[in-house]
């Protein structure tokens, strides 16, 4: 018995790998890590919006950063130039045109002074940031886009056209701008309920949303046709991002025992591939995709924590990597654009974290550790830059493009060929699918009839304004007519 016993402990102790040991998959990016930046290098005093809107509130390009503060009076966001860090003045000037709080605060991805914000008054508003950034108070916007009768939670710009931008509102409609006239183009009418988020695949084609009624769809945006859809109802979804070229989505959002879930989705929505709980916790996860290097940042609305991923085109499609820890929560995170990171310093990735509670702007570089200082091709491949494929007339004719790739080997210097111009056109109705917006949608709320009033009672000054000057002017015609009338019979007499 002993004998036989002794054999078999030897045989199990010679057997290959069991089962149940974790596998290891070689991967350059297994040890990124997150380091924040010196407080010297971050934006300290600023009053951080306390709006409980499911949005970052901040915006980041590779010259300027923009905040939605607290402000009485209307909505408002600050502007500060990146290379500007350290504490805010108070009085520091301020975008402030909005007659209700700002929900959504976008950088034109084409012009660095371009950004577009949406607001509970209904509207959205293009703005023009002076180089240098802001000296007094702006309240005027480079256009008005009035749309749609309820507010407008979401705005995302079309990835590779100059002029298109898309915007969501709480009347469950999606408007496509053409910025080029400044009038929209389209009204996609297909959800039911509130929409959560819009996400484009890498040349525009394709538009993905979520939305409040449990449903994530896929629409060509052209025609407004909802290509595929799946109803979510035990992964309740919140928000999806297209996996760049990989024809797949990633959705955040809530099991049916109400823990945090992400789930791998492919382009036909005909089931989801992998689906992933995180934790118990009850904050929003906002996923952030990098497609060069194919991983995936999770970030909890009010969590200290970033969590990242690396996705793959083979199982198990989903590699958890590490995770970035910090005992102060965040409200939101913006994101800087590939061609402002520090390449010198192997950095992949550049948050920048609202700290509410300190009014705090902390960066966060997500880092390779590479000992050697020469570029590194491997983690740098072509990416996406600074200049449009298309205009916004070539992508409405049908023409898909990808975006223009530049390499950031030796530094990226943005060529000055093309201007943003608002359009010069007369006020009138906004016509869409035959149906003036403006007119013929009444307010459902006391709020949106408060904020039809303010709009009116806006269009009614500048009308006095207008009708004041031309009182002026036409008493200053009716004098020299007098004039002109008193000298003739002079010299009708002479």
């Amino acid at each position: 018995v002993l004998t036989s016993a002794f054999y078999t402990f030897r045989s199990l102790l010679l057997l290959p790998q069991m089962s149940w040991r974790p596998t290891y998959r070689s991967s350059k990016f297994r040890n990124v890590y997150g380091k924040v930046a010196n407080r010297e290098h971050c934006f300290d005093g600023i009053p951080i919006t306390k709006n409980v809107h499911d949005n970052h509130f901040c915006a980041v390009n590779a010259k300027y950063l923009a905040i939605v503060t607290e402000s009485s009076g209307g909505g408002s966001f600050i502007v500060i130039p990146v290379s500007q860090a350290g504490r805010i003045e108070p009085h520091h000037p301020k975008v402030c045109g909005h007659h209700g709080n700002v929900l959504d605060i976008k950088w034109n991805p084409f012009f660095e002074n371009i950004i577009a914000s949406c607001s509970e008054d209904s509207s959205v508003r293009i703005w023009e940031i002076p180089d240098g950034g802001l000296r007094r108070n702006m309240t005027e916007a480079m256009m008005e886009l009035y749309g749609h009768s309820r507010r407008v939670g979401l705005i995302e710009w079309h990835p590779t056209s100059s002029g298109i931008l898309f915007s969501a509102g709480y009347d469950y409609k999606i408007l496509i701008w053409n910025l080029e006239q400044g009038e929209p183009v389209k009204m996609i009418d297909c959800h039911s309920d509130v929409i959560l988020c819009m996400s484009f695949n890498t040349d525009g084609s394709l538009l993905a949303t979520s939305c409040k009624d449990k449903k994530l769809r896929i629409i060509e945006p052209r025609s407004g046709r909802v290509l595929q859809h799946a109803n979510c109802k035990n992964h309740r979804v919140n928000r999806v991002v297209f996996l760049g070229n990989m024809k797949r989505l990633l959705t955040t959002g809530v099991s049916r025992w109400n823990t945090r879930q992400i789930a791998l989705w492919d382009q036909d929505l005909s089931m989801s591939m992998v689906e992933e709980e995180i934790d118990g916790l009850s904050g929003l996860l906002f996923p952030f995709y990098d497609a060069d290097t194919h991983m995936l940042y999770l970030a909890g609305k009010g969590d200290g924590n970033i969590r990242y991923y690396e996705i793959t085109t083979e199982k198990p499609y989903l590699q958890y990597l590490m995770e970035f820890r910090s005992p102060a929560p965040q409200k939101g995170l913006g994101v800087m654009p590939k061609h402002g990171l520090d390449v010198a310093a192997c950095e992949v990735f550049r948050f920048y974290k609202l700290v509410t509670l300190k009014g705090l702007i902390e960066p966060i570089s997500m880092i390779v550790p590479r000992r050697s200082e020469t570029y590194q091709e491997d983690i740098y491949p072509m990416t996406a830059g600074t200049e449009p494929a298309l205009s916004a007339s070539e992508w409405l004719s049908g023409i898909n493009r990808d975006p223009v790739l530049i390499s950031l080997k030796e530094g990226y210097q943005k060529p000055n060929q093309i201007v943003f111009k608002a359009p010069v056109k007369d006020k009138k109705g906004v016509v869409v699918n035959g149906i003036d917006l403006l007119e013929n949608m009444p307010p459902r709320t006391e709020n949106e009839l408060l904020r039809m009033f303010f709009r009116q009672q806006e269009e009614l000054r500048k009308m006095k304004e207008e009708l004041t000057t031309k009182d002026v002017k036409i008493r200053q015609l009716e004098l020299e007519l007098n004039n002109l009338k008193n000298v003739s019979p002079v010299v009708n007499n002479v």
